[in-house]
């Protein structure tokens, strides 16, 4: 969920500029692939830990995850002053412990839908790339910006509701309502394919074309976390 201040600092540098970065999406894509690829590697790596080393895992999950999330700060402010070369080989060890983090929830819907679950939230992802390529291409000024607007609070508004569902699952012992799960991971899956669609639009009026790196960045948030709330709804809907 970092990219809230993706989306922050996103609207206040592209309201009412024009395009100044027609290439950076392009330039972006091979480094969101090679991120994608290392989330893989990543997942495999924690699924055989947890295969193989159960008792330790949960002790790696978290350092990994405090790991992950400096290294989000530090790479992406890296990343904005244009240090590429320091802020690759961040990103990369950040996309690996991203999917180390991500072993849990992948090692769930594979227990609960099947191995195919992986393959139908990729294609998902997949799917709403092409539309989203084609819909925010296309996307006027003020269409772009309230859509930018909306999907911003949405997303705030998601993190707020999965900081309670946390709070109350390790405080009160209460787990979530299927039903309740099923409506969160709907949320997901819409805001996210919703800011797929914003990173056509607004990235190219944020970043110039040298500038590849901090728009991977968001273009790689933005489709792990639609990819972590596929599995998720895939979770809620085949659970008894």
């Amino acid at each position: 969920m970092s990219n809230t201040s993706n989306f922050r600092r996103a609207i206040r540098e592209a309201k009412g500029q024009a395009i100044v970065g027609p290439n950076v999406i392009k330039n972006a894509l091979p480094y969101v692939g090679g991120g994608l690829i290392l989330t893989a590697v990543g997942t495999y790596a924690g699924l055989n830990v947890i295969q193989t080393r159960p008792e330790i895992f949960m002790t790696t999950f978290w350092v990994a995850l405090v790991a992950q999330l400096v290294l989000f700060f530090v790479a992406q402010g890296i990343a904005a002053k244009g240090n590429n070369s320091t802020a690759l080989p961040l990103l990369a060890t950040y996309s690996l412990l991203s999917g180390y983090t991500l072993s849990g929830l992948v090692m769930l819907a594979i227990g609960t839908v099947g191995i195919s679950s992986l393959g139908i939230a990729a294609l998902g992802c997949g799917v709403t790339f092409i539309a989203a390529r084609q819909i925010g291409s296309n996307l006027s000024d003020e269409d772009g910006m309230a859509l930018t607007q909306t999907i911003r609070l949405g997303i705030i508004a998601l993190l707020v509701v999965l900081v309670g569902q946390i709070i109350f699952s390790i405080f009160f012992g209460m787990g979530t309502n299927p039903l309740l799960e099923i409506a969160i991971s709907g949320a997901g899956v819409f805001l996210f394919a919703g800011a797929a669609v914003v990173d056509f639009y607004i990235l190219p009026r944020t970043y110039k074309d040298e500038q590849y790196l901090p728009a991977a960045l968001s273009m790689y948030l933005t489709y792990i976390n639609l990819f972590i709330f596929i599995l998720r709804l895939m979770i809620a809907l085949n659970r008894d």
